[in-house]
């Protein structure tokens, strides 16, 4: 195997970030006091959170601002009068309980960590993702994380890539490859600065982006034998 550095992104490529939020989201929701069918509000969050999270990834808002702004407009836009406060802080309490591995993540890493070193980056929140990384048990296979928290950029940013670089023991760039599920963000960052990528594609979906992947998977089952 060539490759020596592997970079994975973590939500949506090795953890089910979609699967956790919506029981985080329910939780939360439950333990204000609302109960009955929540998927209607909790799509109307979603919406608001991925707009944000964008926002974030441009400079446009600060992770703390995110933090309480998507409660804070899902509520006011659905006529709830909760407390965007408390409801961050209960959600993110329970998102570092509620972890649910993609198929095939742990073996993944287990046995790359075996042929070379296995790093996270992610534009997450650093305590909740560490909090999230041993829960899931990969914490074993990892030899780093870097988060655009501790980093003060976010994917795709070239400093982002060139911080969690440094964090690793050194290889060249041709040794290292970058594994995630988003095109705009772990992608396009590997293609600015300048290693391959492997684009985690469970849904097979049209890539009609600037961004250019070096292989294409839509199981991580199949990234040994891509990337090899």
């Amino acid at each position: 195997m060539r490759h020596k550095l592997f970079l994975f992104d973590l939500d949506d490529t090795l953890l089910d970030f979609k699967a956790s939020e919506q029981l985080s989201f329910d939780r939360t929701l439950q333990a204000l006091g609302l109960s009955g069918d929540l998927t209607a509000l909790f799509l109307h969050y979603q919406a608001i959170n991925v707009a944000l999270w964008r926002a974030f990834e441009t400079g446009s808002v600060s992770k703390d601002f995110l933090k309480v702004e998507r409660f804070r407009k899902t509520f006011v836009e659905n006529s709830l009068e909760l407390d965007p406060e408390a409801a961050s802080r209960l959600y993110l309490d329970s998102l570092a309980d509620t972890v649910v591995l993609i198929d095939g993540s742990v073996e993944l890493c287990t046995t790359l960590a075996g042929v070379g070193e296995v790093g996270i980056i992610t534009n997450g929140m650093e305590s909740i993702q560490n909090r999230r990384i041993v829960k899931s048990g990969l914490r074993d296979a990892i030899s780093f994380v870097a988060t655009s928290e501790a980093c003060g950029y976010a994917k795709p940013d070239v400093r982002f890539f060139e911080y969690a670089a440094q964090m690793a023991r050194p290889v060249a760039k041709a040794e290292a490859i970058i594994i995630g599920d988003r095109l705009d963000a772990d992608i396009l960052g590997a293609n600015r600065y300048g290693i391959e990528s492997c684009w985690f594609n469970p849904q097979r979906s049209a890539n009609a982006s600037e961004a250019v992947p070096t292989f294409e998977v839509s199981s991580l089952h199949d990234i040994i034998r891509s990337v090899a």
